[in-house]
């Protein structure tokens, strides 16, 4: 088995489908694994032109490692606008960190890697999240801003880690519509229906799901339909380090 020392400079992407849980029990396993592969398929597509590569996929994420953290974060942004152009996945969320890793076999380990899958797990629907190292190798890549998220603890991560978001320049996090029921993200105009209950709209991909809420609509009200974001181009914002 081949074994290659630990090396400096890798930056590692982690990014899957928030809700992806939820959207394999609403419409089966096999709607699932199709929307994974073309999820996966989606973000190949991306790659060469950050210099980045896929490691594996791991259900329905994807693990990459970028040979620099100035064209890895691009990167993630664009995963997340082209994902959510297509509007046909659940909100995509993207986590990166930039550190040592050993490559065997292909594989990368590690505690980058480890931490890079942990930021992943912390961040929301339609969010690119990067930790402070990211952020300073990264320095200023064209058309992207940084806002500081702070400390946050991270599952078996010993010291807490300061986080940025990435966003796209000149816009901010807006909202967008999903299924309380199966957490697919629902573009504007393109709902299979809308249904109020307790003072509260919900939208729907499809009428099953829209079925499923009515006949037990607490079951899902609790559920933030709007969690997903979106930029807006009115908004204009920088963060310093």
């Amino acid at each position: 088995m081949r074994v290659a020392p630990l090396t400096d400079d890798h930056t590692f992407l982690f990014a899957d489908l928030a809700g992806f849980t939820a959207l394999t029990e609403a419409h089966g396993d096999e709607h699932a694994a199709d929307l994974a592969e073309s999820f996966a398929e989606c973000v190949r597509g991306l790659l060469a032109k950050a210099s980045a590569d896929e490691v594996k996929t791991i259900g329905d994420a994807i693990m990459i490692r970028a040979d620099e953290a100035r064209t890895a974060v691009p990167l993630a942004i664009k995963i997340v606008e082209e994902v959510q152009r297509r509007g046909d996945f659940p909100g995509v969320r993207v986590g990166m960190h930039t550190g040592p890793a050993v490559e065997r076999e292909g594989d990368w380990f590690g505690a980058t890697v480890n931490i890079a899958a942990r930021v992943a797990g912390a961040a929301g629907g339609g969010e690119v999240l990067l930790t402070r190292t990211t952020r300073e190798r990264a320095g200023a890549p064209a058309g992207v801003e940084f806002e500081r998220h702070g400390e946050t603890r991270l599952r078996n991560v010993s010291e807490p880690v300061v986080l940025y978001g990435a966003i796209r320049q000149g816009s901010k996090r807006g909202k967008l519509s999903i299924d309380p029921v199966c957490r697919m993200v629902v573009a504007d105009g393109h709902g299979a229906g809308r249904l109020r209950f307790r003072d509260a709209e919900y939208v729907f991909c499809s009428l099953e799901c829209a079925h499923a809420f009515a006949a037990d609509p607490e079951r899902y009200r609790g559920t933030d339909q709007s969690a997903v974001a979106r930029p807006d181009p009115t908004h204009r914002r920088s963060t310093p380090l």
